[in-house]
C-alpha cells in the first residue's frame, strides 16, 4: 500500500495576530485526514454529498454508493478520522439533506438548471424501505456516528425562505434540512454568546430553527453552502486564530466564512474542478499530498 507523508499543516497550527490564512488539498477526505497530525482544528464544519442525488463523474465517489449502508459506512470512516485531528474540546457540525427511494427507478434525466442532476444510475430501494419512502438519512447518521463515539448534542433546523419549488402534489414542497452539531468530548468549546439571536429587544441563547437563504454561487453546478449557516457554528466553535477543518470543500464557502472570522481553514476536495473554483474564489492555492514513493 502506498505510504503517504504527513502533510505540513503547522504554518496553521500557531495561533497569532494576523490575517486567516487557508489551504486546499485534493484527494478523498479518508486519505487525506490520515496524513494530518491529531488534534490540529477546533471545528469541523462540513457538508458531504448526499446519497444518491448527484453524479460527480468522479471515481469513488461519496454518495454514489449503491447501498445506504455503505454510503453510511464511509461517512462514518471518514469522520472518525475527523474525531481524530479535532482538538479535546473540538465540535463538528454536520449538515445532511434527506431523500426518497428511487421506486426503483435506475436513471434521471437531465435538468438543464443543474446538469449534476442527472444520473446514468439510481441506488436500488433499501432493505426494509418501499417506494415513495421518505429515508431519513440525516438521523441514521447520527445515529451511526453517535455509536462511532461521537456526542450527539443537538439537532438544528435548516428552513430555507427560498427553497427549491417540487412537482409534487401528494405532500409538501420540502423546505428545510437538518445540521447536527456533535463534540468528540463531554465537555467542549462553544461560545453561546457569540450567537445569540435577538428577540424583543433583547438578546437570546439561539434556538433550534435558523432561517438561512440559499446562495448560488456563479460558476458552481451544484448546491452551495451558505454562508449564513456556517457563520454561527464557527463562532460557537472556535475562537479567532483556530483551525477550521471543511472535508467536502465544494466552492470553498467554510473558507470564506473562516477568513470573514479570523480563523484558518483547511479544506478537502476531490473533484479537481471544485477545488479550482474555491481556489480563484479564496486566492489560495491547491496542493496534492506527496507521497513518499
Amino acid at each position: 500500500m502506498e505510504q503517504l507523508a504527513l502533510v505540513d499543516f503547522q504554518p496553521l497550527v500557531q495561533k497569532r495576530k494576523r490575517e486567516a490564512q487557508g489551504q486546499i488539498l485534493i484527494g478523498d477526505a479518508l486519505t487525506v485526514l490520515g496524513t494530518l497530525p491529531r488534534e490540529t482544528f477546533r471545528c469541523c464544519v462540513t457538508s458531504p454529498p448526499y446519497w444518491g442525488l448527484r453524479d460527480y463523474g468522479i471515481p469513488n465517489q461519496i454518495g454514489a454508493e449503491a447501498s445506504l449502508n455503505e454510503f453510511i459506512g464511509k461517512l462514518v470512516a471518514v469522520f472518525r478520522e475527523v474525531r481524530r485531528v479535532l482538538t479535546e474540546d473540538g465540535t463538528l457540525w454536520l449538515n445532511i439533506g434527506d431523500c426518497y427511494t428511487s421506486g426503483n427507478r435506475t436513471w434521471r434525466a437531465i435538468d438543464k438548471k443543474n446538469p449534476a442532476r442527472a444520473m446514468s444510475y439510481r441506488p436500488p430501494t433499501p432493505d426494509g424501505l418501499k417506494p415513495k419512502d421518505l429515508i431519513g438519512v440525516p438521523w441514521r447518521i447520527a445515529f451511526a456516528l453517535q455509536d462511532d463515539g461521537w456526542y450527539l448534542r443537538s439537532d438544528i433546523i435548516w428552513n430555507k425562505p427560498n427553497c427549491m419549488p417540487e412537482s409534487v402534489k401528494d405532500r409538501p414542497t420540502r423546505a428545510h434540512e437538518y445540521l447536527f452539531l456533535f463534540s468528540k468530548s463531554e465537555r467542549y468549546h462553544y461560545d453561546y454568546k457569540a450567537v445569540r439571536e435577538p428577540s424583543a429587544g433583547r438578546l437570546r441563547n439561539r434556538r433550534t430553527v435558523w432561517s438561512v437563504h440559499t446562495e448560488a454561487y456563479p460558476g458552481a453546478h451544484f448546491a452551495t453552502f451558505p454562508a449564513g449557516l456556517i457563520e454561527p457554528c464557527i463562532l460557537a466553535g472556535s475562537d479567532p486564530g483556530d483551525n477550521i477543518l471543511d472535508p467536502f470543500f465544494g466552492s470553498g464557502t467554510v473558507g470564506v466564512a473562516s477568513s470573514r472570522h479570523g480563523r484558518d481553514y483547511l479544506g478537502v476536495e476531490l473533484n479537481q474542478e471544485y477545488a479550482s473554483l474555491a481556489s480563484r474564489r479564496l486566492g489560495v492555492p491547491v496542493s496534492k499530498i506527496r507521497s513518499n514513493l
